[in-house]
Parts: C-alpha cells; sequence; structure tokens
C-alpha cells in the first residue's frame, strides 16, 4: 500500500462529500486506502460516505475526541508508505497524489510535505508554509506586525512571507490541513499528542519531524482548495481560547527555561489580547445598530417632548422631569424590545421587521398607558408622534447604511448575481434543476463548454474563452460541473480571475453546489436537502423566550396548576430546568435513528405526539411527527402541544 489518507470529519457533510470525490479521481493511479473518521457528527454525514462511498473505511466516534486522536485511530489502522491528513473542507487536484509522493520518493530524507493552499475564492492562504512560533514571532503575530510587514524576514516568520509562494523551500511547520507523512518517520518520532485537541498539534508534529532529523518542506507545485471556517469561527472566542492554549501545551513541552516562561507568557497576554479583540468587534458587529437606534428613538422624544409642549399646551414646562427618567426610558425599551423580538436585528437589510416591531410596541405601550399612575401619563399624541419618528429615523438609518455600503437605495433588493455554468449539457441541464428546486434566484447569463468543438449551439463559448466571457457578461458568479472539467483547471481559472468573483462547484451526482468566498466565512451552499423552520435563529430566539415566560408564569401560579399536574414533584423540577435553559417544554419525542439527523435541541419535557388523545407507539409515525415538528416549528405549535399535554407537564424523562 503505497498511501493510505486520513480525513477527520465533525459536521461537514457537504464539503466533506466533495473532498471524497476529488479524492478518489486523485488516487486512481495510487494503490490508495481513504479513511474517514467521524467525530459524532450529527448532519448525517456517516450515511453519505457509506451510500455514496463504500470502499471508504470508517471509523464512528461517539463522542468528539479531538483531531489528534482521531487521526491516531486511523493511523494505528493504516497500511500505507505514506500518510496523509487531509481536512474534510478541501479539494485535491487529480496529479496531487502522484506529484507529491514522486517528491518525497526523490527526497529519503523529507519526513513531510504541505503544499500550496488557495481559499474558495482563488487567494493564495499564507498558512501553506509556516515558522516556529518563538517569543518573538508569537508577539508578532500577535499584534499585527507580521500584518503590517507581510514579507518582512523579521516581522513575518509565522507565514515565512519572504518565501516565494511559488517555489519548493524547506520549511519549519506543515498546514494540519494537508501533511503528507512518511511512515517510517512517525514509526520513530511517535504520532500526534494527542494533549492537543484542536490546533497546535501539526505545529507540534513538524516540530518533532525536524528533532528526529527529518526535513520538512513546502510544495507549491500542486495546489489544493481550502475553504477554511467550516469547523470554527476565527473570530469567536472560542477559537481564540482553543488555538492559544494549544500553543501554551507546545510551549510548555519544547521551551523550557527562561524563554519558556517568557513564550508562555506572551501567549497568556496573546489570549487576553485577542479575547478583548473578539469581544469588541462581535460588540461592534452586533451592538452598533440597536445603539444607534435607541439614540435615535430618544432623541426624537426629547424634542417631540417640546414641540408638542409649546405647539398644543403652549406651555414649555407642561410635563414635568419624570419624562426624562420613566417615560422615554419605557417608550424606546418596549420599542426596542419590540424590533428585536421581531427579528429586526437579524436580518439589517430589512425594512417590514423594524416596522412590524414598532407597530407591535406602540399598541403594547397604548395598553400599558392605561395602567400607569397619572404623573407618569404625558400624552397619548407623543407616544404616535414617537411611532412615527422612531419608524421615518430607523428606516432611514438602514437605508443609509445599505447606501454606504452598496451604493444603491435597492434596500431588501439583492440583485440576483450574473451566473455562468462550466460543464457539458447534461450537468448543466442538473445544475439548473437544483437551483430551480432549491429556489435560488440567479441571473442565468448562458453555459460554458469544457472543450473548443461543443456542439452546443446555446453555449457562451469554451473554457478558454471564460476570461473575456466574465468581462464581457460582467459575469460575477461561476459553478464549476466537476464531472466535465478537472479540478486542475478550475483552481488556475479561480486564481486567474481573482476574488472578485463567487466560485462554486458541483460535484458529479451530487445534490449540493458548493462554495466559500472567504476564508473567515462559513460556506455557502445551494441544496435541495429539507430546510428545518426550527434551524431559523429568530424561532430558536422564540423558543427560549417562550420557555422562559411560560416557565415563571407557571412558578408564580404554581399552588393553582398543581392540582392539574400527574407528577407534581417532577413538574416543580422542570420548572427550573426550563427556566435554566437545561430543557425545553417541547422537544423531540426519543428515537435513536431519527432523532440524530434533526437539528439540535434541548431535551423536551413534551414531545410533538402529546398534541394527541391516543398513544402512539409507532416509531415511523413517531419519527414523522418528529420530522414535521422541526421541519414546520412554530411557537404556535409548542403552545398547543402544551394546551393538550397540560397533565403531563411533571413528566421526568
Amino acid at each position: 500500500m503505497k498511501l493510505s489518507v486520513i480525513i477527520v470529519n465533525y459536521n461537514v457533510r457537504y464539503f466533506l462529500e466533495q473532498t471524497l470525490l476529488s479524492v478518489q479521481k486523485a488516487a486512481q493511479k495510487i494503490n490508495a486506502e481513504i479513511f474517514v473518521v467521524d467525530n459524532n457528527s450529527v448532519d448525517d454525514s456517516l450515511a453519505m460516505v457509506r451510500e455514496r462511498f463504500p470502499e471508504v473505511k470508517i471509523i464512528a466516534n461517539k463522542d468528539n475526541p479531538g483531531f489528534s486522536i482521531a487521526n491516531n485511530q486511523a493511523i494505528r489502522k493504516a497500511e500505507g508508505e505514506y500518510i496523509l491528513l487531509l481536512n474534510p473542507d478541501t479539494v485535491v487536484k487529480e496529479d496531487t497524489f502522484e506529484k507529491c509522493i514522486r517528491f518525497m520518493d526523490e527526497h529519503p530524507t523529507a519526513g513531510g510535505l504541505g503544499v500550496k493552499m488557495i481559499d474558495g475564492s482563488g487567494k493564495f492562504l499564507p498558512e501553506s508554509k509556516r515558522g516556529f512560533p518563538s517569543p518573538f514571532v508569537a508577539f508578532c503575530k500577535t499584534f499585527g506586525l507580521s500584518k503590517i510587514f507581510p514579507k518582512s524576514k523579521i516581522f513575518n516568520q509565522y507565514h515565512l512571507g519572504y518565501l516565494d509562494e511559488n517555489k519548493i523551500n524547506e520549511v519549519d511547520v506543515l498546514a494540519g490541513a494537508f501533511m503528507l507523512l512518511r511512515k517510517t518517520t512517525l514509526d520513530k518520532i511517535g504520532l500526534l499528542d494527542e494533549d492537543f485537541f484542536m490546533y497546535g498539534e501539526d505545529i507540534d508534529l513538524s516540530y518533532r519531524i525536524k528533532k528526529g532529523g527529518f526535513k520538512n518542506y513546502y510544495f507549491p507545485e500542486t495546489t489544493i482548495i481550502h475553504y477554511k471556517g467550516e469547523s470554527t469561527k476565527k473570530g469567536s472566542l472560542n477559537y481564540v481560547k482553543v488555538f492559544y492554549n494549544a500553543m501554551i501545551i507546545f510551549a510548555k513541552k519544547h521551551f523550557t527555561g527562561t524563554k519558556g516562561v517568557l513564550f508562555i507568557f506572551m501567549l497568556k497576554l496573546a489570549i487576553y489580547f485577542r479575547a478583548f479583540l473578539a469581544l469588541f468587534s462581535n460588540f461592534a458587529q452586533k451592538a452598533t445598530l440597536p445603539i444607534l437606534d435607541i439614540i435615535l428613538m430618544s432623541a426624537g422624544l426629547f424634542f417631540l417632548k417640546d414641540f408638542w409642549a409649546n405647539y398644543y399646551y403652549q406651555n414649555p414646562d407642561y410635563y414635568n422631569n419624570s419624562f426624562y427618567w420613566f417615560n422615554i426610558p419605557l417608550y424606546v425599551f418596549i420599542w426596542f424590545l419590540s424590533i428585536f423580538l421581531s427579528g429586526g436585528y437579524d436580518d439589517k437589510k430589512s425594512l417590514r421587521r423594524p416596522a412590524r416591531g414598532l407597530f407591535f410596541g406602540t399598541i403594547l405601550l397604548a395598553a400599558i398607558y392605561g395602567f400607569l399612575e397619572l404623573q407618569f401619563r404625558s400624552s397619548r399624541m407623543l407616544i404616535i408622534l414617537g411611532s412615527f419618528w422612531s419608524l421615518f429615523s430607523i428606516l432611514s438609518l438602514r437605508v443609509l447604511y445599505h447606501f454606504i455600503q452598496y451604493k444603491n437605495f435597492n434596500i431588501g433588493e439583492t440583485p440576483p448575481s450574473n451566473l455562468a455554468l462550466v460543464g457539458n449539457s447534461h450537468e448543466i441541464k442538473r445544475a439548473m434543476e437544483l437551483l430551480q428546486n432549491a429556489g435560488v434566484n440567479k441571473n442565468f447569463i448562458g453555459s460554458i463548454s469544457p472543450k473548443k468543438n461543443s456542439s452546443n449551439p446555446n453555449s457562451l463559448g469554451h473554457f478558454f474563452q471564460l476570461e473575456e466571457i466574465v468581462r464581457i457578461y460582467k459575469v460575477n458568479e461561476i459553478i464549476f460541473c466537476s464531472k466535465d472539467i478537472s479540478a486542475e483547471k478550475i483552481m488556475n481559472s479561480m486564481t486567474g480571475l481573482g476574488p472578485q468573483i463567487h466560485y462554486k462547484i458541483l460535484p458529479e451526482k451530487s445534490i449540493s453546489i458548493i462554495g466559500s468566498h472567504s476564508k473567515n466565512e462559513s460556506g455557502e451552499l445551494y441544496t435541495i436537502d429539507i430546510e428545518y423552520k426550527i434551524n431559523n435563529s429568530i424561532n430558536q430566539r422564540n423558543k427560549k423566550i417562550q420557555d422562559f415566560i411560560l416557565a415563571f408564569l407557571f412558578l408564580i401560579s404554581c399552588p393553582i396548576l398543581l392540582f392539574f399536574i400527574y407528577n407534581k414533584i417532577g413538574f416543580i423540577k422542570n420548572i427550573f430546568t426550563v427556566l435554566f435553559f437545561e430543557k425545553t417544554w417541547v422537544g423531540y419525542h426519543p428515537s435513536k435513528e431519527e432523532f440524530w439527523t434533526l437539528p439540535k435541541i434541548k431535551n423536551g419535557v413534551l414531545f410533538p405526539t402529546d398534541a394527541f388523545t391516543t398513544s402512539l407507539t409507532d416509531k415511523k409515525t413517531i419519527e414523522r411527527l418528529n420530522f414535521f415538528y422541526a421541519k414546520d416549528y412554530s411557537t404556535n405549535e409548542d403552545l398547543n402541544i402544551i394546551w393538550k399535554g397540560f397533565k403531563q407537564l411533571g413528566r421526568q424523562n
């Protein structure tokens, strides 16, 4: 056996499918075996692998033991002369394996090899070649000096920016996304260190390869796509914590004395610094629009109070000071909360959602107004005027935000991309049907034949005219049919045309079109798979809010409700577990086979089956009810189930 390919998967089913298809093509002329180690994915990855790739050797973990442990599980079973650790969000060229193995065969001192990587927009990924993270290197990376001086041999040793990205070089660190390792090297230096859960294991292994007397090579004579950002958000606190803690493990293991102490101090400083940046960035992204809305609504009420006092009552002192510290905060809070609950901050391009929130908030304020003490009843007219001002200012703010970003006033209208498809007529037809079934709105410009001698009269041209076609027809999205065009040609087109185009790939026999325009963003996916409403962020939030409100109401009315509940102690326990978000009032009926293919939610006190007066025990019926609950979820459905299954609210599962 010449090569063992090992892919560790965690909830990236569609990217994994594309990776395996590219690996199959690249391994056609090589005696190779393929392992997929699944770390307890809940997205039906294993079912896809078993159905589409029966020759793949599967290791199915019942939990997520981390990247190192999962790779080691397969390495111990691997029979190949070479071991390739490959990420599940990559695409390799058809000749990638042949070229890499030939180079390793010709360089017996090479212990490991990495390749040139590009992201989903065709941009070179600098982590393709890296240096060891010494204290100074860590300092430069943490505080951004490596980005300010990307080509500096002093400040950018982490990504070795001074080395030509198109030339073969010895490097310190191989990227974990593609690590080709000589099996005899692993036998000598040991497997991946299982103290590393995620990140850092590639640095540690690369370091031990060099300490063992072998060399690490950066080999840019073949390229792979690495979509990135599929398992971890780079700007998240979790990423900061996991990545820098991995660096601390590395420092404690390999550095001693003053150098080790300094390195660990630098890394801990980096954790706090990066955590602060992540918190600030996340806060700024999420809070800027709400804060501006609150300022605008408050400022409007300040102005309207004086305007109405002078205009209508002809007395500038008509309203007392309680308007400032009671009425304005109350009005603004209710309007803001109503906008939030209506999803006005989930989609910044929507005008309908904030308008809807303001409408219901104003109705709520009008109802509350009658219950206020006389001194706090400023004027219903101020509520009406304030709501009109808030509507005008908030919608104007969103229009301005849209104009600054897109230089047009077509807010709420995303103009369809000018789309071109590259492939033969059969795959083009399949791609169009998939886009239509998935409800994707695109301005289809036309198809492009992969060969010059195409017989398709409707083709815009052939593949070698792609650059000219993109320019003439202003194409900004391209879908490549991988059955008809090689991965090498796809990658060459991506790097040649540049990141201003959105690229996607339709894998052979797949029902999904896959791409990713940025290494820092989640991938883009067109698929005809079922969309579950319970996955919607607004529905998830509203479900939590409804759970909390109901638990609170049940708590204060508990003495009365206990007369109607079968398990009284269980009911009290459930109230507190729901209040602390450990359970939800309505969840899936437990079903081992079906349960894990649905979107994950908290365990429920009641189930969709509780909406029926008769007891349901048929397995298929229960699975279907779970499915429709997730697919068509609404808070009203939860209320219906709770009403009909009220006596079972004390159930302990």
